[in-house]
């Protein structure tokens, strides 16, 4: 019996789901990545690189307040 497979041998509903739903993390990764080295590869001293560091941990919040406020939503 491998993982995905249930004691009746039938695959189980929450393994395709599971399977399915790492897509948003990569992006979510590969965009934390991004933004921290543009934030601290802009950065002047050491506290200014972990403050770019915590701006890349939240910039999806960030651009979807600003979406937001674009769109006067």
């Amino acid at each position: 019996m491998t993982l995905e497979e249930n004691s009746t041998g039938r695959v189980s509903k929450n393994y395709h789901a599971m399977a399915h739903n790492n897509a948003g993390g990569v992006v979510y990764g590969l965009g934390l990545i991004g933004a921290a080295v543009y934030f601290i590869g802009h950065a002047v001293t050491f506290w200014a690189g972990v403050l770019g560091f915590l701006k890349a941990i939240i910039w999806p919040a960030i651009l979807v307040f600003k979406a937001l406020e674009y769109l006067k939503l």
